[in-house]
């Protein structure tokens, strides 16, 4: 079984005791390491029923054992090789009586969560609500720690609401996907005696993708090594892109000092990759400062050298890879073996467009078509309503968009009396008195509604007399934006808010004849596509590609703002991490394109070709380095002396970044490189 291993893979593979830590670079086999470690451990007698596997997704657990079980003869009890959610499940299953709770517990999934707490609060979004619980449990802060570190009155409610929902959940005996980790945990944590025996079960551990761990992962795998150090861990520092959701990158970084006299071995033989491609993935990724380092070398030779596209705008640039993509296909080419790139998922809107146009098929990987994405259908909700007021599809959609009071009791007994008058629902509330209209839903109701239905009638007004006006007065109006702002992949959201206002400012100049319902007729039938064949091009965001590789791939948006994306708080050795995450998704050929100018914030902008593209060697000039804040307003941190904290506020100071602070109810200004984010 280790004959097919290069020297390093044997050498991580025959490792035996004491903890070590397997550095996979991008295609360096790191799966076909861990299941040989896996098979040898069984081959050296030791029983299969103390080696413990963990993985992220079942999928992953699923290729482990196939893989591992076909280098290994027949076991009668196979080792447990799982999701960190199934062993917390199991680990419940025999130890929930230690928290007075019952083992007949019920899991509940999101969609179920959200129930609950919408029936707790209607105030706050449910999905603010479900993402900030899910958070603060995988931080192990309690809805008391909450509460003392909460200055907003969004933040106190959220305190409460977690707070009844946790309540909520304990007398109803139901357990949530976040609980899987967080009880078991604390079980562990309060009984010492049962630490050690599952410590002394569990002799051999090895966890998968590593580098995605959060704060309560790495905790719990402390714990399951309570009698031992025998943990084996697989990931690359290079490729943790996940810190928006928890993942905390010091976790691997900090491995060796972690887990006393750990041996690190580096994977550095690409098998995927030419050297071209990861020449040029090397140098871009050597400009970050926080990682153990190791430097790719392929396996396969040189290779074709990395195409750059340079174009006008989005248009221009879709129209070239298409042009490329029909040719690839025409010479043989698999379409599965075709990928585009993005970082922000806004731009796939001109390339789902090209390939229509192009009648090139493609798939949305992981993701939702632009105008299938639900802030695009409430935004042309808007306009179907502005631009026809007998729309009541439409108006219902969003009469209560931003939320207004206004629920689907009201809105029954308005469309019960508009049907009954054969009136549309619009209608039927602007020939209404507010007095009258007071009789059907009510006082407040009623004043609500007018108001809604006059900022329409403002809305038609303006937009008679200008096109461009109009759009800014509608965002004004409605505070359309801010109402995605607290929702979870709020940048997102606002990036397609954005891009949607720039392609209709766009249709405004270039037919100046044309009105908005034009455009709407245009976009419907744009979004009313055949259904997509199976052998279709890959289309997806930058994080969606993880684990996947093709032999063209394609990089589109290579602009700064937009790749890197410059935010507020933004982390940029995570954004370098996905520049080296998407070049080296490619096998044959990397294509990288940026473009003269292209929608940013709303509005066509003059761009400036990204950093990156000098950083890995491409072209000549550099950006200078600079001290990049990886916080942001309402992360919460630790500090050795003051403990834990929500940030208030993040500014620079000089050559550092400052943080203001809430500890426990006092604030204080602390330099970031003194807190560290839990």
């Amino acid at each position: 079984m280790l004959l097919t291993l290069n020297a390093s893979q044997r050498m991580a593979a025959v490792h035996v005791d004491g903890p070590l830590l397997i550095l996979a670079g991008a295609g360096s086999g790191k799966t076909k390491t861990i299941t040989t470690r896996l098979a040898y451990l069984i081959s050296l007698g030791i029983d299969p029923a103390s080696i413990l596997t963990l993985t992220f997704t079942n999928k992953a657990a699923t290729e482990m054992r196939n893989r591992a079980y076909n280098l290994i003869d027949e076991i009668k009890y196979p080792p447990l090789l799982c999701t960190f959610h199934k062993f917390g499940l199991l680990f419940l299953k025999f130890h929930i009586n230690k928290l007075g709770r019952k083992n007949n517990f019920v899991i509940i999934d999101n969609d179920d969560r959200k129930k609950i707490l919408k029936m707790i609060d209607k105030e706050v979004t449910t999905s603010i609500l479900s993402s900030e619980i899910s958070k603060f449990k995988n931080l192990m802060m309690t809805s008391a720690e909450v509460k003392q570190i909460s200055e907003d009155k969004l933040y106190a409610k959220i305190a409460q609401v977690y707070d009844q929902y946790e309540a909520y959940l304990l007398k109803n005996n139901l357990v949530d996907f976040d609980d899987l980790l967080l009880l078991t945990y604390k079980i562990l944590d309060e009984h010492k005696d049962i630490a050690i025996e599952t410590s002394k079960r569990y002799q051999y551990i090895m966890v998968d993708e590593y580098q995605d761990t959060n704060e309560l992962q790495y905790k719990l795998l402390k714990k399951l090594c309570t009698v031992h150090n025998n943990l084996c861990v697989v990931g690359d520092d290079d490729q943790s892109i996940y810190g928006w959701r928890g993942a905390n990158i010091k976790n691997i970084l900090n491995f060796s000092e972690t887990f006393e006299g750990a041996m690190t071995i580096k994977l550095e033989e690409n098998y995927r990759s030419t050297s071209e491609i990861l020449e040029h993935a090397n140098n871009l990724i050597d400009h970050n400062r926080d990682r153990l380092g190791k430097e790719l070398r392929s396996v396969r030779g040189k290779g074709e050298a990395v195409k750059l596209y340079e174009s006008n705008d989005e248009n221009d640039e879709t129209r070239k890879i298409a042009e490329d993509v029909k040719k690839l296909l025409m010479n043989g080419v698999h379409a599965g073996e075709i990928a585009i790139l993005y970082r922000v998922n806004a731009l796939s809107r001109a390339l789902e467009e090209g390939f229509n146009r192009a009648r090139i098929n493609y798939k949305l990987v992981g993701g939702m078509k632009f105008y299938e994405r639900m802030e695009i259908k409430d935004l042309i909700a808007y306009f179907r309503v502005i631009t026809n007021k007998n729309d009541n599809f439409s108006l219902k959609r969003i009469i209560n968009k931003p939320k207004r009071g206004i629920g689907p009791t009201t809105i029954d007994k308005l469309e019960v009396e508009a049907i009954n008058l054969k009136k549309s629902i619009f209608n039927f509330i602007e020939e209404h008195e507010t007095k009258e209209l007071a009789n059907f839903v009510g006082k407040k109701n009623a004043m609500t509604l007018k108001v809604f239905m006059a900022s329409i009638k403002d809305l038609q007004e303006i937009l008679e007399n200008s096109k461009m006006r109009f759009i800014d007065f509608f965002d004004e109006v409605f505070d359309f934006k801010e109402f995605y702002q607290n929702q979870p992949d709020s940048a997102d959201r606002i990036a397609n808010i954005d891009e949607f206002y720039g392609y209709l400012r766009d249709f405004f100049i270039q037919n100046i004849d044309m009105n908005l319902e034009d455009f709407l007729n245009e976009i419907s039938l744009k979004s009313d596509q055949d259904a997509i064949e199976e052998d279709a091009i890959s289309m997806m965001s930058i994080h969606a590609s993880k684990g996947l590789e093709y032999q063209y791939v394609f990089v589109i948006g290579m602009e700064e703002g937009f790749f890197p994306l410059v935010a507020e708080g933004n982390d940029l050795e995570e954004e370098r991490r996905l520049g080296y995450v998407a070049f080296t998704r490619a096998k044959d050929r990397l294509t990288l394109s940026s473009v003269h100018s292209r929608f940013y914030k709303g509005r066509r902008t003059q761009l400036v070709r990204s950093r990156f593209l000098s950083e890995a060697g491409l072209i000549e000039g550099s950006f200078s380095i600079e001290k990049t804040s990886a916080f942001k307003k309402d992360d919460i941190v630790k500090h050795k002396i003051f403990g834990m904290g929500r940030i208030l506020g993040v500014q620079k100071a000089g050559k550092d970044i400052k943080l203001h602070i809430n500890f426990g109810g006092t604030k204080r200004d602390i330099l970031a490189s003194f807190v560290e984010k839990i």
